[in-house]
């Protein structure tokens, strides 16, 4: 996965205004306790990056997983 499709799943799942908050400000113990961003930063996977994302909020579509 690239890092525009990591965007664009999570702008697709939180909307336009909330997914950048999203990105830099909830931690996931999953990215060892690193936001979106700083995981990104830190060169991690951006699917393992969205696979975190997805086991946080299990309410994302089965068209975004």
């Amino acid at each position: 996965m690239r890092i525009t499709e990591l965007r664009r799943r999570l702008t697709a799942h939180f909307g336009p205004d909330w997914a950048p908050s999203y990105s830099k400000d909830f931690v996931m113990a999953e990215l060892g306790g690193q936001s979106v961003d700083q995981a990104l930063e830190m060169g991690f996977d951006p699917a393992d990056i969205w696979r975190a994302v997805v086991k946080n909020n299990p309410d994302i579509s089965s068209e975004l997983k």
